[in-house]
């Protein structure tokens, strides 16, 4: 990551790097919104090809292959979006855009975010540790078919194994798990900061499910955990272990009708939403309430290293 960013930076003219590298201590740095408006950075399209190539590769040291293929997707899907919608607003797949924080030569924590309409990935760094939240991907349409075939569906894993899972549970699983008949408007979490969704019902405890059970919902976990580069994802899961998660669902128990479930632990939200355009527009996102934009990173940072 360290080296992806020094190669952008080094690649703008000296006029325009003002506008990617900010001072850590800019109050955007704690920023998330997934929303198409303007944001603090600079565009892929204002980028121009050679450093829109560089803000892709250093995209990629965040995300496995698959996770950087669905990032491409939400990408693209901007220009389906704004076809669907008559060209009406403007939507462009250059509209998303890289801004970094802080000096990644320092011994001070850094961070780096990339962005834009149903992408939003923010990496903060302290040495060589680094916090991986918050990421989101959303997807509008979430499914294109083709006489009865998905042309193109980013988070199918996602919904999946989700649908999956719920089957499994058998019917008091589900009693437990289900804890509202109607889909939110959107991830509880919002695309807001240091997310707040307040007194939730928490479902059913990963402890409680049987073994075919608690084995889909390991796996429904993993894939969110599972974009991020294999030591990131590994050391995730270690600072999670002996947590016991919890599954919940909102809406309706099928596919093509408005649900959502989330999965929260010690420091852990995951959302998916897909209630819109008929159940075809869907968002999903990796959280972590006390510690992402890297603050329990910073915080351990200042206890060994007062300022």
């Amino acid at each position: 990551m360290r080296d992806a960013v020094r190669a952008l930076l080094a690649a703008l003219p000296e006029e325009r790097r003002h506008e990617v590298a900010r001072p850590f201590d800019d109050p955007r740095r704690r920023w998330m919104d997934y929303r198409p408006r303007p944001r603090p950075g600079l565009t892929l399209g204002a980028l121009g090809p050679a450093g829109r190539k560089l803000a892709h590769r250093l995209l990629a040291t965040a995300l496995r292959p698959p996770a950087y293929a669905q990032a491409m997707a939400v990408v693209a899907l901007e220009e389906v979006l704004d076809r669907a919608e008559g060209w009406a607003r403007g939507r462009h797949s250059d509209d998303y855009a890289v801004v970094v924080f802080g000096d990644p030569d320092g011994d001070a924590p850094w961070s780096w975010r990339f962005e834009g309409h149903h992408l939003s990935l923010t990496m903060t760094l302290d040495g060589d540790t680094v916090a991986p939240a918050p990421l989101f991907l959303g997807a509008n349409p979430a499914r294109t078919d083709l006489a009865g075939h998905p042309v193109l569906r980013p988070f199918a894993p996602e919904e999946e194994l989700a649908f999956a899972l719920l089957s499994a549970m058998g019917p008091a699983g589900r009693a437990e798990a289900i804890v509202s008949d109607t889909a939110p408007d959107d991830v509880h979490s919002g695309p807001f900061p240091g997310p707040d969704p307040g007194p939730l019902p928490r479902g059913v405890a990963a402890s409680r499910l049987d073994r075919p059970a608690r084995e889909l919902f390991d796996r429904l976990r993993d894939v969110y955990l599972d974009r991020l580069p294999p030591d990131l994802a590994d050391a995730e899961r270690q600072r999670l272990d002996g947590d016991d998660p919890a599954f919940a669902w909102e809406g309706a128990p099928r596919p093509g009708v408005g649900h959502y479930y989330r999965i929260t632990g010690r420091d852990l939200l995951i959302e998916y939403d897909n209630r819109d355009n008929d159940a075809n527009h869907a968002h999903t996102v990796l959280r972590r309430p006390d510690g992402e934009f890297g603050a329990d990173l910073i915080a351990a940072h200042r206890a060994r290293d007062p300022h």
